[in-house]
This record gives structure tokens, sequence and C-alpha cells, in this order.
């Protein structure tokens, strides 16, 4: 059937040599046969010659042949060697013992020649079928993480190029999408180990927050620029045209929402944080007046990274505050503006601000800091 390096191998194992001749002369046209006259011996074989399938008797010296299977089946390299017992012990529970251990067959003896070949077979042919379907799976594994990569770095793409096209029409720097990233992701981190939230902010939730945070303002494409670059405070009636950016950036992104389908998509987090990151703990926030924990997670979030970004960076209407100014404003405004678990975490992680911001910083006179 096989040229000879091309046959499986088929390790037998039993201590009476007869048994082993009549394998030998049932199977060695179409199978390369190894031989162990007991288990100890049949693992080294087994580890040297790595077969296609075992033959195991039960009644052996040194280690009998459920010793030898329970080994060979804790062995990673051999746990998938499909082995049949071959053997003059025929009770049920002999049986279930050997079957409880992993074995793919019991074959009584004496042995019937065409029974031992076509079981011999058969269980080699399962065997292939399992390791086509486990390559099968494995490639299908890779090609998912792959396909699931392309996907997170066109969603990340298109977010940014949203999210730049608002920052084209804004006064704010260059670098304010890039630190209000970090500095969401630092205080969803920390909160993601208290166990208010860690059930809350898995890793991929934490991931879709970080995502979505540089559309917070891409409903300010739709103010005018009389307004969104005004160098001066606002009147009422522009602050109240200002305050419509959150209903803007809700719609855009319910707009793209709709091209792609259902109503949760990869879009859902940033329309939350779009529409919600202006809500005030205490109430008094717009556009809808939310309060308390009614206000999303990811817009309680942007709430603190985005006003503690804003102190700090300089504006056309305003400069810069220092770090430490900006730790006391936003201390006191806790349980008013801010979520005070959420106070709590950027307490805990202020230096890490204090360094992205820094760091980030279009220069150090725009963050109104000593060089």
């Amino acid at each position: 059937m096989f040229q000879n390096k091309d046959k499986p191998v088929l390790l037998v194992v039993d201590d009476a040599i007869n048994s082993i001749r009549l394998v030998n002369e049932i199977l060695k046209d179409d199978y390369r046969i190894k031989v162990a006259t007991n288990g100890a011996i049949a693992l080294t074989v087994a580890q040297n010659t790595r077969p296609d399938i075992i033959l195991l008797d039960v009644v052996m010296p040194v280690m009998n042949g459920y010793e030898t299977c329970r080994r060979l089946k804790e062995n990673k390299e051999f746990k998938d060697i499909p082995i049949i017992f071959l053997t003059a012990k025929t009770d049920e529970e002999d049986e279930e013992k050997g079957f409880a251990l992993g074995a793919a067959d019991y074959i009584s003896k004496p042995v019937s020649p065409p029974i031992l070949a076509a079981r011999v077979k058969m269980h080699l042919e399962l065997k292939r079928s399992r390791d086509i379907l486990k390559d099968q799976n494995q490639f299908l594994d890779q090609e998912i993480k792959r396909r699931t990569r392309d996907i997170s770095i066109i969603q990340e793409a298109s977010i940014i190029a949203m999210a730049a096209l608002a920052e084209t029409r804004d006064n704010e720097t260059g670098r304010h999408l890039q630190r209000v990233k970090l500095y969401i992701k630092e205080l969803a981190r920390y909160l993601s180990q208290m166990d208010k939230f860690k059930h809350t902010l898995t890793d991929e939730k934490v991931k879709l927050i970080v995502q979505s945070s540089p559309l917070h303002d891409i409903g300010k494409v739709g103010i005018p620029d009389r307004i969104l670059l005004k160098p001066g405070p606002l009147s009422p009636e522009e602050y109240e045209t200002m305050k419509k950016h959150t209903v803007l950036g809700r719609d855009a992104i319910l707009c793209a929402e709709k091209l792609i389908g259902g109503a949760e998509t990869f879009l859902s987090c940033a329309r939350e944080i779009a529409y919600s990151h202006h809500e005030k703990w205490d109430g008094t926030g717009y556009p809808e007046g939310l309060s308390g924990e009614n206000i999303p997670l990811s817009a309680r979030l942007m709430a603190v990274a985005d006003a503690y970004d804003a102190l700090t960076s300089r504006r056309v209407y305003k400069e810069a505050i220092s770090h430490e100014k900006a730790l006391q404003i936003i201390k006191k405004d806790t349980g008013k503006h801010f979520d005070p678990d959420i106070v709590c975490a950027f307490l805990a992680v202020q230096e890490r601000f204090e360094h992205i911001a820094k760091t980030y910083a279009e220069n150090m006179h725009d963050m109104g800091w000593d060089a």
C-alpha cells in the first residue's frame, strides 16, 4: 500500500512473542512495525519513533498496559495517538477502565486477522480526519484573528479620519486628541481593577472607549466659525448654539451606524461620548441634564479627561493653567461635575496625566509651565 518510508508506524506493546509475531504477520505489508515488550520500553520507543497507532497489551511486567496508556495520554506529544488494547482480559469493567484512560478501541484475544486489520485501518483514517480538521481549525482561527485585526485597524482609521476633520475647524492644539486618548486610557485601566467596574470595563470595552474618544467633539464641524473660533467669552445665545455640537455629533455618528447596519456597532461608544460628555454628575449638564450613573460611563470618563486637557492647554480665549491648579479644580468639582469614582482614579494616576500633558504639549509655553 505504501513505500516503506511512507508506511504508518505501528507500535506493538506485548510481552508475548507469539502475539507480536501474529500482529506482524497480519499487518507487516501495510505498516512499519515497532516492538516493545513492556510499558517502560514502549514509552522510550514512542519517544524515538513517534508511532501513528499503538497496539497495547494489558498484562505485562514492569509497567502494565493501563499505566502505559495513562502516561502516553498525559504527554501532549502522544495524547492524540490512537491506542487499541489487544488483550485476553475481556471483563466489562476491564474495557471500561481502558476507555476511561483514553483508549480508542478494545480487541479481545485470540485476534481475528480481518477484524484487527479493519480496526487499525479505521482508527488511522479517523486520526487523519481529526488531524485535517485540526489543521483547518487552526487556519481558520488564524484567519479570523487576521481579519479581526484588519477590521480593528479600519475602524480606528475611520475614527481618526472623522476626528481629524473636526480638529481642522477647532482652535485646539493638534495633539489634543492624542492626549485625551492617553488620559482616558489611564482612567479606564485604573478603574477596571476595581470590583465595581471590572466586569464593565473589560479589556475590549476599554479598547473601544479609547478608540472612540477622538470623536467626542465631532459635532463641532456643524458650529459656525464665528462661534467656534471666537477669541473670547460666548454670549448666552452663542453658548446655546455651541451646546448643539453634542446633538450634531450624535446624529452624525448615527448616520454612519445606519450605513454599517445594526443597533450596536463599534461606533456606539463614540456616539455615547459625543452626546453625553458634557453631562454633569449633579444633573446640571447638557444636552439632557442626566445625572449620576444615568450618564454613560464612557462619557463620565471623557468628562474628566477633556476637562483636564482644557484646563492645562492654551486656547485663543484663555491661557493654560498648571497641573496643580487643574488638580484642585477637578477635586473641587467631585460629585458636582464629575463622578467621584473617576476623580478617585484621576487622583491615583494624576502623575501620569502630568507626564502625558508635558510629553505631548505643542511646547512648554502652551502648557503654562516653565521649561
